[in-house]
């Protein structure tokens, strides 16, 4: 395990129990977790994307934020939903809070998951092409994204511009180069992961996938994790992938954590449906005391698998109480797993 990084939901809620009971204290905390985090020593700061929903939903201005606040760690996201992109625009949103952050984005894009609203991808003026699926639009928005941010010129230039224009056809602005070996893409599926391989993209597997075998979670995601790694060698490209998976797991180290994550203790996998056709399995929550966690882990066939780790925290429970969790994972769990 090379890098650890947490993900946060962003969620709010106007509850007394909740620490964050508005949008504004979801942004502020997330920013000042990511500082916290960047001085424990952790890797990185990864967000989620929802829409119409009291989470965190528009990235860049969060991601340009972290940015400005910290200096090591990686920030990213996991994942926003392409469906809703517009992949223009993105490209200079993208390249703008890259280079705010000194070139730390890690960007994790997908075809989405089920949103609050229905089809909520028309209420932003997105509809799939005749004969395709909403599916099909997103990996086609993530195409034209991934293509745009190679920087290469393709809009013709006014003969008689308002200001002078470089010679050549022109591109979006502002270019971060190296964003585009940058991006990651979060699978659901075998199928999609071995797609994201064939495109140059990193792998972002989560807490849920296809029930594709009926195996066990972690037998499948570390199974999708080898098929994409086969497919990037067979693809020939130069680099070596990133793989990150996703995982609830808390260090049992006083009352606060044994009161609101001891009953998590033997956790198993679920299965559910997360449309109509697709049977989905979600992978458990890990909780117990460090010994115990670090044996349990080591069984965890996907960890062994990626080379990140992105711990889910309870953003609604405070930045005092996230960052102590994390602490006690780097302190206590981490280094038996091979971290640092």
């Amino acid at each position: 395990m090379k890098k650890i990084g947490f993900l946060s939901f962003g969620h709010w809620t106007p509850s007394p129990q909740s620490q964050t009971r508005s949008a504004s204290d979801t942004l502020l905390q997330s920013i000042e977790l990511a500082v916290a985090a960047e001085q424990l020593g952790l890797d990185g700061a990864y967000y989620r994307v929802h829409h119409f929903a009291r989470q965190l939903a528009s990235p860049f201005p969060l991601l340009a934020a972290v940015g400005a606040r910290t200096s090591r760690i990686e920030i990213g996201t996991a994942v926003i939903d392409m469906r809703y992109e517009n992949p223009l625009y993105m490209v200079e949103d993208a390249g703008s809070a890259d280079l705010i952050a000194g070139g730390r984005l890690q960007l994790g894009i997908s075809r989405g998951s089920p949103e609050q609203v229905i089809d909520g991808w028309r209420y932003f003026g997105y509809r799939p092409a005749e004969g395709q699926t909403d599916a099909d639009m997103g990996r086609r928005h993530a195409e034209v994204f991934l293509d745009l941010l190679r920087g290469e010129g393709f809009a013709e230039p006014n003969p008689r511009p308002m200001f002078p224009n470089p010679p050549g056809m022109l591109r979006l602005e502002p270019h971060s180069a190296g964003l585009r070996e940058r991006i990651w893409w979060g699978a659901g599926s075998n199928a999609t992961a071995v797609w994201a391989a064939k495109l140059g993209m990193n792998l972002q597997s989560s807490t849920l996938k296809n029930d594709e075998t009926g195996e066990a979670f972690h037998v499948q995601q570390a199974a999708q994790i080898r098929a994409y790694r086969a497919a990037w060698k067979e693809a020939g490209h130069a680099r070596e992938p990133r793989v990150s998976v996703s995982r609830s797991i808390f260090a049992l180290m006083d009352d606060r954590d044994r009161a609101y994550f001891g009953g998590e203790r033997g956790g198993e996998d679920q299965i559910g449906f997360i449309d109509p056709q697709t049977r989905a399995i979600f992978g458990r929550s890990y909780a117990a005391e460090p010994d115990a966690l670090i044996a349990q882990l080591k069984q965890d066939e996907a960890i062994a698998e990626a080379d990140t780790l992105l711990l889910t925290i309870p953003n609604q429970l405070g930045v005092d109480y996230c960052a102590h969790a994390i602490e006690a994972i780097l302190k206590h769990v981490a280094p038996a797993l091979g971290w640092r």
